[in-house]
């Protein structure tokens, strides 16, 4: 299984975007997204490529879930661990709210 991190987008220059998650910013390739996507938007990451944009009804979801998801891992989860190890280099550690009102 494979899992999507949701982000929202900074920038877009061409097909190449730069993304914010919890304060850590990524460019990310929007080759395969479902549709067009601008500043503001949130996307569905896998991989470094936007594969959804994620639906504006659905964005506070999304996070919450993905905010659940590292509170519940257990200690040693490597994907949780890897995670909090990128958004604590890039100064995030923002939650949800944080996120949505960037």
């Amino acid at each position: 299984m494979c899992l999507g991190v949701p982000g929202r987008v900074i920038e877009v220059d061409g097909l190449d975007a730069v993304v914010d998650f919890w304060g850590v910013e990524r460019t990310v390739r929007l080759d395969i997204v479902d549709e067009p996507v601008g500043p503001g938007d949130f996307v569905l990451n896998h991989v470094g490529f936007a594969i959804r944009r994620i639906p504006e009804q659905e964005i506070a979801e999304t996070l919450a879930l993905y905010e659940r998801l590292l509170a519940e891992a257990l200690d040693g989860d490597p994907m949780a661990a890897d995670v909090r190890g990128e958004i604590a280099a890039g100064g995030g550690g923002g939650s949800v709210d944080d996120a949505r009102d960037r």
